[in-house]
């Protein structure tokens, strides 16, 4: 096993999850209620995987090679390849909408647009990661859609009715996506090296990142329609 594929197996479970809250613990905890949920911008490895209690999910992801990925995991019991501007649903046909680093994939005044959707769609809850404000991102795995094109901040996301807490420790200690793939590497967003220790820098810090997010790298927003 590699020092990377130990440290996802680390960071992916439970026990670790709930000391440093992890994306993926969050949002088990965040969905633990729902048992419906609209996955925007899926992906090809989304964290809903983790969330055992979800008993129908529609995956929806426009890039093709990431909905293959998705369908190959098995990950969501239905897909639809379509741009997200492209959807509609009835008023409250999911228990969540979820939105996992995708709104700073679209220009503002569309992210606006789905997340008005996205609350029209969901019954309880809409939740949101995004890296906190804007954070450049070139284009990776050769898909298009990759590139950032908007950020959200603190005062966005609150203002929009979000709760919020950080992620992924102290974004003072990360940067722009280096390799020309994302994959599974969780090292290839630290900044400084050795990127091993600084990682575990980061870590540590989201001790206290989760309940500042002023200082976190990302931000995990929850707006509540109960």
């Amino acid at each position: 096993m590699t020092i990377i594929n130990l440290i996802n197996k680390i960071h992916s479970s439970r026990f670790f999850g709930s000391i440093f809250h992890t994306l993926d613990y969050c949002l088990q905890k965040e969905l633990s209620d729902c048992e419906s949920v609209l996955d925007l911008g899926c992906g090809p490895s989304s964290p809903i995987q983790y969330c055992k209690n979800i008993k129908h999910s529609v995956g929806v992801e426009v890039f093709e090679p990431y909905l293959g990925k998705s369908k190959s995991k098995k990950i969501h019991t239905e897909y639809l390849q379509k741009n997200l501007m492209e959807l509609d649903f009835p008023e409250n046909s999911f228990d969540a909408v979820i939105m996992i680093e995708v709104l700073e994939h679209l220009p503002e005044d569309r992210g606006l647009e789905m997340l008005k959707q996205a609350k029209k769609w969901a019954k309880k809850k809409v939740v949101v990661s995004s890296p906190n404000g804007f954070i450049g991102q070139k284009e990776v795995d050769e898909n298009p859609y990759q590139k950032h094109l908007s950020g959200w901040g603190i005062q966005k996301m609150r203002h929009l009715g979000f709760n919020i807490n950080g992620l992924a420790g102290l974004k003072s200690l990360r940067q722009e996506v280096q390799d020309d793939t994302m994959g599974d590497n969780l090292l290839t967003a630290i900044k400084y090296n050795p990127k091993g220790f600084w990682f575990i820098v980061a870590t540590l810090s989201q001790l206290f990142c989760y309940f500042t997010p002023a200082v976190a790298f990302e931000l995990f927003s929850v707006y509540f329609l109960d």
